[in-house]
C-alpha cells in the first residue's frame, strides 16, 4: 500500500499551479528553413580582395557572383584558380550571374558552360533570349548545370515576370527554373507570393531587394524599409520547401554597401526569427 504524505500532496499541487500557468508546452525554436546569400553586385565598386574581406566583416560565406566584377570568364585556364581564392577565404560560390545569351550558336552559348565547369558552380542566373533558350537548355542538360531565368521588370522586353517564364519553360529539361528577383516582379505588377506558388519546385533562386515606391526602380532602399512583403514571401518560400538562397541584391550606394548590406541581412533574420526560428545574427569571421 503507498502511503502518500503531505509533502506530496504540496508538491502535486505546485505542478498543478504551474501547468495552469504555461497551459501549453514551450517549445525550443526551429532551425531556420531558409538559407540567406549575397549578390556580390552590391559590391561592384571594389575589386574582389576587397569585397572578401567585407564579406567576412559583415559574417557573409554564401555568394551569387557577378562575373563580369569578380570572376571574370577570361582567360579560362585561370578560372579554376581564381575560383579557389574565395573558397580560401571561406567563402562558398552558390551560383553566378547574371549570364546573357543574345546568339543561338554552339560557339556563342559554350563559353559560358565552360566557366561555371571551370569554376565549379552548378548554377547560374540566366538571361537567354528567346532564340537562344531551347540551345541553352540543352548545355544545361549536357553540363548537368541548372539556369534560373531572371526577370528583369517592366523594361525586359524577353522576361519581365516570372509568369512571362512559364510558359517558355515548361517543356524543357528540369534543370531549367526561375530565378524571381521580387522586387523587378513588384514593378512589373505581379504579386511576388503568387510568383514563387507559380514557381515551386523550379525555383532555383531568389534576389531579394526593397523598393519604397513599387513602381519605381530608382526607390530602391535597405530591406525592410519599403512595402515589400517580405514576411508573405518568407512564408511562401517554407511553404513550397524551397530549398535554395534567398539572395540580397542591395544595389543602391555603390560606394558604401556595407551599412546598408548589414541593415537588410539583419532584417532578413528578424522576420525569420519572429516567425519562430532559431537565426543567430551576422558575424565576423576570418578565413
Amino acid at each position: 500500500m503507498t502511503t502518500t504524505t503531505r509533502r506530496d500532496v504540496l508538491r502535486g499541487a505546485a505542478l498543478v499551479s504551474a501547468a495552469a500557468m504555461f497551459p501549453f508546452p514551450v517549445l525550443a525554436a526551429k532551425a531556420s528553413p531558409l538559407k540567406f546569400g549575397q549578390c556580390s553586385y552590391s559590391f561592384r565598386s571594389f575589386k574582389t580582395p576587397q569585397m572578401i574581406q567585407m564579406l567576412q566583416q559583415l559574417g557573409l560565406r554564401d555568394l551569387n557572383i557577378k562575373p563580369d566584377f569578380h570572376l571574370p570568364m577570361e582567360p579560362l585556364d585561370t578560372v579554376a584558380q581564381r575560383a579557389q581564392v574565395f573558397r580560401d577565404a571561406g567563402i562558398r560560390l552558390t551560383a553566378a550571374g547574371t549570364i546573357y545569351f543574345k546568339t543561338d550558336t554552339d560557339e556563342a552559348v559554350r563559353p559560358s558552360f565552360e566557366y561555371l565547369k571551370a569554376a565549379k558552380i552548378p548554377l547560374f542566373v540566366g538571361s537567354p533570349s528567346h532564340e537562344a533558350l531551347g540551345r541553352v537548355a540543352h548545355f544545361c542538360s549536357q553540363y548537368d548545370i541548372r539556369m534560373a531565368i531572371h526577370n528583369h521588370g517592366p523594361e525586359d522586353k524577353e522576361w519581365p515576370s516570372p509568369f512571362d517564364i512559364q510558359k517558355f519553360i515548361e517543356p524543357l529539361d528540369h534543370r531549367v527554373g526561375y530565378c524571381i528577383d521580387f522586387g523587378h516582379t513588384l514593378r512589373a505588377g505581379t504579386d511576388p507570393v503568387e510568383a514563387v506558388n507559380m514557381a515551386g519546385k523550379r525555383l532555383y533562386d531568389c534576389h531579394l531587394k526593397d523598393l519604397a515606391d513599387p513602381h519605381s526602380r530608382e526607390s530602391q532602399v535597405a530591406v525592410g524599409e519599403g512595402v515589400m512583403p517580405v514576411a508573405k514571401i518568407f512564408k511562401a518560400l517554407i511553404d513550397i520547401s524551397y530549398p535554395g538562397y534567398v539572395d540580397l541584391e542591395y544595389e543602391i550606394k555603390a560606394d558604401d554597401p556595407v551599412p546598408g548590406v548589414r541593415k537588410s541581412q539583419e532584417y532578413m533574420r528578424k522576420v525569420l526569427r519572429d516567425m519562430g526560428y532559431d537565426v543567430p545574427p551576422l558575424a565576423p569571421y576570418t578565413s
